[in-house]
């Protein structure tokens, strides 16, 4: 079990259980679109991130990101970290059909691929050494052709689904999500090979 200093802010109620048996952290449910009316909720996020900083884990689904992104409005950037789960075609055990996006949510992923998750979001996991690393930044996405060029948007697009990462992701988003996964030389090796297979 990992033990992670940030309060973990999920989406609903079997998120938390499937959470809850991973990692030792407090774990925040939002309610779903509650949270946009909740001004106690609200209040209370901005509370625990201030104390202890929040890592947000929800959906890789459309939902998911509205809510993201909310939080992103919600509490300072330097309190929030934020968690993604790739994107997997599939069905929760406990529904009876897919999603609208048939994708998995965080309840129906496995435990390895949260814990990878977790790991890679910079998360401050309690126990282990942490090693700082430099940012992707954005004039590296230019350099790679990811940002400001005639085909970044299709460059950023092929990236995104190798990585099995959500297509909408803006470049911004985008940009937080790969500095949860990849040092600098590490995205430039990814693109590299990816060049290399034809991708891009």
């Amino acid at each position: 079990m990992l033990t992670v200093k940030e309060a973990i802010i999920v989406e609903g109620r079997y998120d938390k259980i499937k959470l809850s048996g991973i990692v030792n952290a407090p774990i925040i449910e939002t309610g779903g679109f509650r949270v946009f009316s909740d001004k106690e909720k609200q209040s209370l996020i901005r509370q625990i991130a201030a104390k202890r900083g929040i890592l947000v884990l929800t959906d890789s689904d459309g939902a998911g990101f509205v809510i993201r992104n909310f939080l992103r409005g919600v509490v300072p950037a330097e309190q929030i970290k934020h968690c993604y789960i790739p994107q997997i075609d599939g069905k929760e055990k406990r529904k009876p059909h897919r999603s609208k996006e048939g994708l998995l949510g965080v309840e129906g992923v496995t435990d390895e691929v949260i814990i990878r998750a977790i790991r890679q979001s910079g998360a401050t996991v309690l126990g282990e050494e942490t090693r700082e690393r430099q940012p992707v930044t954005k004039a590296d996405l230019c350099l790679l052709g990811l940002a400001g060029g005639e085909n970044a948007a299709v460059r950023r697009q092929a990236l995104l689904k190798e990585l099995n990462l959500p297509t909408y992701l803006s470049a911004n988003a985008m940009l937080t999500a790969l500095n949860c996964l990849f040092s600098p030389e590490e995205l430039c090796n990814t693109v590299a090979a990816l060049e290399e297979r034809g991708l891009m």
